[in-house]
């Protein structure tokens, strides 16, 4: 019996010696080769008839005539995408929502968190202000994104934009203005909210083909012509649509069809 349980347990410890080498095997096989990448680093400007905007200085005039100036610019970009050969590939798929503000700097940069493999891509497109299906009340909880909340009673969620500033009207009076976009709402001969429009769009920018090197950092930069918003197709007139457009859908609806060249990119 003694040389049967000793016999049993040498058969043990071979077939565990086995096992462990066949395991050792496995995890000892190398690792699959990482393709090559790089990175994206992007920065926002912001300009007035092609030069850097001064701001709290009305030494602008729109193409309705307004004298106008600017005090802060606020807004939301997302879902950057790169195109290449007509395949989509969406950066940071899980944090993709910018919040960019003239009056701090380190939201004038950008740069996604994902290695992006190397090679020639065809353009760069995101969507200015956030999607319907994300645009979500109270996922900001500080701020300054939380500032940017849209009155549920109006859609929820947050601006797109908000555009600050004042113009001088037909009197000679300096008024304010807030040039805000987001959800739009539609009316029933009483004045009650009956639907909401969805407002944002996406932008496709221009010239915006692209080499990703591996191990280096590409780097681009996006401007904003402010002057944009209130000329093509739509002639925006502070004294026909007053300062203050948040509740009204057709004067947002005419901002947001003159998004579509207010944006563009320069790789350095």
């Amino acid at each position: 019996m003694k040389f049967y349980k000793y016999l049993s347990i040498q058969l043990l410890v071979i077939l565990t010696a086995v096992v462990v080498f066949q395991s050792g095997c496995c995890t000892g096989k190398p690792p699959e080769p990482v393709p090559p990448a790089g990175y994206l680093y992007l920065s926002f400007q912001h300009v007035v008839d092609g030069n850097p905007i001064v701001f709290d200085t009305m030494i602008y005039q729109n193409e309705a005539g307004n004298p106008y100036l600017v005090s802060e610019i606020q807004y939301f970009v997302s879902d950057f995408t790169l195109w290449k050969n007509g395949q989509a590939l969406l950066l940071d798929k899980d944090e993709d929502i910018h919040y960019v503000d003239t009056d701090i700097p380190k939201s004038l940069y950008y740069s996604p968190s994902d290695n992006i493999y190397e090679g020639d891509y065809d353009s760069l497109t995101f969507v200015f202000g956030i999607t319907e299906e994300k645009n979500r009340s109270f996922m900001f909880v500080n701020p300054p994104e939380s500032y940017m909340f849209w009155p549920e009673h109006l859609g929820g969620g947050y601006h797109y934009m908000k555009l600050n500033g004042k113009w001088r009207d037909t009197n000679e009076v300096v008024q304010p203005f807030n040039f805000h976009l987001g959800i739009g709402q539609t009316y029933d001969a009483q004045g009650n909210i009956t639907g909401f429009v969805q407002n944002y769009f996406t932008v496709h920018l221009p010239a915006s083909s692209f080499k990703i090197v591996n191990g280096l950092t590409t780097k681009a930069v996006i401007t904003m012509h402010v002057d944009e918003w209130f000329k093509d197709p739509n002639t925006f007139d502070f004294n026909y649509w007053g300062g203050h457009i948040m509740e009204n859908q057709q004067a947002m609806r005419a901002a947001i069809e003159n998004g579509h060249n207010v944006f563009s990119i320069k790789f350095e």
